[in-house]
C-alpha cells in the first residue's frame, strides 16, 4: 500500500467530512456536468460536498449549477456572490459559509475547469485521515514519468520561476502554488486566515500561506511539519483559461506586497 493511501473502505470510514468550494466565473460552457454528477454517484465522493460560488457570472454559469444542485440537493450547495468580486473573494466566502455551516473538518477549493480530476479529493483525504498532523494539502503539478501532467510549455517555465521566487522569500520549500487544488483542516488558524479579504488578486493561494507563517512568527519549520505536498498524478491545462502569461508579472509585484504586509520584520 503507497504511503498515506488507504484502500477504499478503509477511507469510507475515518475520513472527516469535507466540503468543496468550487468558485465559478462564466463557465457555463466549461463546467463538465457530467464529470460532477458521475463524482457525486461513485462511491469514493462519500463525506464530499460540493459548494459552488457564482461569482457574479454573466452567461449561464448560474443556471447550469442551479441544475447540478437540484439533482444532488444533499451534496451540492450553491452561493451566488453578485457583483462580481474575484476568485479571491468567491474562495474565501466559499470557505467562510463551509465553516459557518458546521457540517465539515475539511474544506478547501478546485478549479471548476477540473483541470485536476475530482476524484483525486478523496486522496488528498486519505492523506489527511492517516495523518492528523496535516493541516494543508496541496496539489503539486509535477512532471514525473508515469504522471500524466500537460502544461502550455511558456506557462510552465514562468511558473517554475514564480515558484522558486515564492520558496526563496517565504523560506518555504513549496513547489507548486498556484495549481487550484488544495484542502485544508479546519482549525482557529483557518478561520483566522479567511478573517478578512485577500489583499493579492492574483496570487492570493500564496497569500494564504504567508498568513499561515505570520501565525508562527516566520518560522517555516513549524509550517513545512503540517502541509503536505501531493504529486497529481493527472492535470492539463483547460481551454478558455482567464490566467494569462502577463498575470504573472503582475504576480511578483503582489509578491513583494505580500511579504512586506504579513511577513517584513
Amino acid at each position: 500500500m503507497a504511503e498515506g493511501i488507504l484502500l477504499e473502505s478503509e477511507t469510507a470510514r475515518i475520513a472527516e467530512p469535507c466540503t468543496v468550494v468550487i468558485p465559478c466565473y462564466n463557465e457555463a460552457t466549461r463546467l463538465r456536468v457530467d464529470a460532477y454528477e458521475a463524482f457525486l454517484r461513485s462511491e469514493i465522493s462519500h463525506g464530499v460536498r460540493l459548494l459552488f460560488v457564482n461569482d457574479g457570472s454573466r452567461d449561464r454559469t448560474l443556471a447550469v449549477v442551479e441544475g447540478v444542485r437540484e439533482r444532488f440537493p444533499e451534496r451540492v450547495s450553491l452561493f451566488d456572490q453578485q457583483p462580481n468580486r474575484g476568485k479571491a473573494e468567491a474562495v474565501r466566502q466559499g470557505m467562510l459559509q463551509a465553516i459557518a455551516e458546521g457540517q465539515s473538518a475539511v474544506t478547501g477549493f478546485w478549479d471548476a475547469d477540473l483541470a485536476t480530476p475530482l476524484e483525486e479529493i478523496r486522496k488528498f483525504l486519505d492523506l489527511m485521515a492517516v495523518r492528523p498532523e496535516l493541516h494543508l494539502v496541496l496539489g503539486a503539478r509535477v512532471r514525473l514519468l508515469g504522471h500524466q501532467i500537460h502544461r502550455q510549455p511558456l506557462r510552465h517555465y514562468l511558473g517554475r520561476c514564480f515558484a522558486t521566487a515564492v520558496s526563496v522569500l517565504l523560506h518555504l520549500p513549496v513547489y507548486d502554488t498556484q495549481c487550484g487544488a488544495k484542502l485544508f483542516r479546519i482549525t482557529p488558524e483557518l478561520r483566522q486566515v479567511l478573517a478578512e479579504p485577500f489583499h493579492s488578486r492574483w496570487i492570493f493561494d500564496v497569500e494564504i500561506l504567508a498568513r499561515y507563517l505570520a501565525f508562527h512568527h516566520g518560522d517555516s519549520r513549524e509550517l513545512v511539519a503540517e502541509m503536505y505536498e501531493y504529486p497529481l498524478p493527472e492535470w492539463s491545462d483547460v481551454q478558455g483559461s482567464k490566467v494569462r502569461a502577463t498575470d504573472f508579472f503582475r504576480a511578483f509585484g503582489e509578491l513583494a506586497t505580500i511579504y512586506r504586509r504579513h511577513l517584513a520584520k
